[in-house]
């Protein structure tokens, strides 16, 4: 506890007992955590300053220790209250800036070696206990959280279209490529068109020869289409429909290969 050495060496013509040992490790601890301490008292009085010191008088309510502090940046103030109850300390403390109370309750005995109070390195025992009870039980609850980290707005958030099969899927920009479809030849996509209303997905129980999943030419209308139109008539990222039969100058099978419903019924 670098720094309670001096500071007990300066109170120790005032430290008569464990519980007053204790009190100026609590102070301490306090200062550590950014607070300085303004005097004794609930009241305020002339000419208070904030010090890492023990003010004048702080020993001298055998009952009930009454100090006061205020943090270095102003915004928290403090009012310290440490009731001795038999071979017990109970440590009140109210933020006057918040309302805010926090309770610790000490055994003397387990953070003092009351035989050693003439010598500083044997006086304190579980320093390292002490400093985590004052900093959970009182620092911790009179501070108020800390600050969550600026929310992502919300046009900048990844939207997950496919967690919605009723969402309409974003426009592709032009000069983009759709997503290529899921491979028809998996075992399980069969059907998986049939339960989509949108048409999104593959794998109807119809087989489509033009979405058979295997590679085709595509075409380039800027390019010319021979016989029909002549290089540069389209010019390159235009909306073109092509006109003609739509199976024609295509390769593979007639998408209209089904046979009607019923042409081997001789009573049809």
């Amino acid at each position: 506890m670098a720094g309670l050495e001096p500071l007990y060496a300066l109170a120790r013509a005032a430290i008569s007992r464990p519980q007053d040992a204790l009190v100026c490790g609590i102070h301490w601890e306090l200062v550590r955590h950014g607070y300085r301490c303004l005097g004794t008292g609930d009241q305020p009085g002339p000419d208070e300053r904030k010090s890492e010191l023990l003010p004048a008088g702080w020993e001298a309510n055998k009952e009930v220790y009454t100090l006061r502090y205020k943090s270095t940046d102003d915004a928290h103030e403090l009012l310290l209250k440490a009731v001795v109850v038999e071979d017990s300390m109970i440590l009140n403390v109210m933020d006057r800036s918040s309302q805010k109370v926090a309770d610790v309750t000490l055994a003397v005995a387990d953070y003092i070696n009351p035989e050693h109070l003439d010598d500083f390195h044997k006086v304190y025992k579980n320093t390292e206990e002490l400093r985590t009870r004052i900093a959970s039980g009182i620092i911790a609850p009179l501070r108020g959280p800390a600050e969550k980290a600026e929310k992502e707005p919300e046009s900048h958030r990844d939207v997950h279209w496919e967690e919605n099969p009723l969402r309409l899927p974003p426009r592709q920009p032009m000069g983009t490529r759709a997503p290529s479809r899921p491979s028809p030849l998996s075992p399980f996509a069969v059907g998986g068109e049939d339960l989509d209303p949108f048409g999104g997905r593959s794998g109807g129980m119809i087989v489509d020869p033009l979405h058979s999943g295997f590679p085709r030419p595509g075409i380039d209308p800027s390019s010319g289409i021979p016989g029909r139109l002549p290089p540069g008539a389209v010019p390159p990222g235009a909306r073109f429909d092509p006109f003609g039969p739509p199976g024609a100058g295509r390769a593979g099978p007639d998408p209209d290969h089904l046979p009607p419903p019923g042409y081997d019924d001789m009573f049809m």
